[in-house]
């Protein structure tokens, strides 16, 4: 596993390296904010979202990502904030970064337009000595930086009525170098920076009967040079208590969705992945537990009786 993790960093610390770098999570509607600034408000609440998950789970060094976000509505029903910190590990690295959020709404008579930007910094940790490397007088380790942070910026919108939703964004609009390394022989330097990821969901809800609602959601991801990927989602809320759901994403995995809404302003999930693909007979899955609080915080009487989105 150390060979592995030894053999990424090298192509993650070469110019020009295309990969995702963003983290994935399986309720990224908890997340919302992460990925799309214009989503600040919307929930016409004070949201309060912590999300910690536990990838490929019995590989050593797997990744492991800890979100915390919030964001609330102002008393200018134009108006929403909101913050993103995240700590994102994987082998001897550990990716930490904090966003604020700004948003814009056009209010219709029957939903909302946002526009959103946000702005904040990426910081990468690399512990080398991690990778016991067989010669540790190697120069490609030796002369990287143990660190690096980088300014980051983002945009999105964000559409949204009662019974349907749609957001297109982009993050690392700056595209900002992360991490550097000098060879002292010629000078060269090599670099890792963030790549712009898109982004594209949108989801529904369909009333089956008075206890009954169902909710498709898709999240579609891009990086330049990197395969599309994207999510299907099938949900279904039950006397506007539980949510069960499964899911399958496009590098072959399924998911399996539970939550509960303890009260009003209460609810906690929790999801698991399992794969089908070459990575299945080296790990044990993904799990991804989250709890949110929502609260009317300047009583304006717009937050929802039961969160949908």
């Amino acid at each position: 596993m150390k060979k592995f993790i030894y053999i990424a960093l090298i192509v993650l610390s070469s110019t020009g390296s295309y990969a995702q770098q963003d983290p994935i999570l399986t309720n990224y509607l908890a997340n919302s904010i992460a990925i799309n600034p214009a989503y600040a408000g919307t929930s016409e609440a004070l949201s309060i979202n912590l999300v910690e998950r536990v990838q490929w789970v019995g590989m050593n060094g797997g990744p492991n990502t800890t979100s915390f976000t919030t964001s609330t509505n102002l008393p200018n029903p134009h108006l929403g904030i909101g913050l993103f910190a995240y700590r994102d590990a994987l082998g001897p690295t550990v990716e930490t970064g904090m966003m604020g959020s700004f948003a814009y709404r056009i209010l219709f008579p029957k939903g909302k337009l946002s526009f959103g930007v946000q702005f904040g910094f990426d910081y990468l940790g690399v512990d080398w000595n991690k990778l016991n490397p067989e010669d540790p007088s190697d120069p490609l380790i030796n002369n990287q930086v143990k660190d690096k942070a980088a300014l980051d910026a983002g945009f999105g919108m964000y559409y949204s009525t009662d019974r349907f939703f749609v957001g297109a964004s982009s993050t690392h609009l700056l595209e900002n170098k992360i991490l550097v390394s000098e060879n002292p022989t010629d000078g060269k330097t090599s670099f890792s920076k963030l790549l712009r990821h898109f982004y594209l969901n949108g989801g529904f809800t369909i009333p089956l009967s008075d206890n009954l609602l169902f909710r498709p959601t898709a999240i579609v991801r891009y990086v330049a040079n990197s395969p599309l990927q994207a999510d299907l989602d099938l949900g279904l809320l039950i006397h506007e208590v539980l949510w069960i759901g499964v899911g399958y994403r496009t590098e072959n995995c399924l998911n399996f969705m539970v939550e509960v809404n303890i009260a009003k302003n209460l609810h906690i999930g929790y999801s698991y992945d399992a794969w089908f693909n070459p990575l299945v007979s080296n790990n044990m899955g993904s799990h991804e537990i989250h709890i949110g609080y929502d609260i009317d915080l300047f009583k304006t009487g717009r937050m929802p009786s039961t969160r949908v989105f």
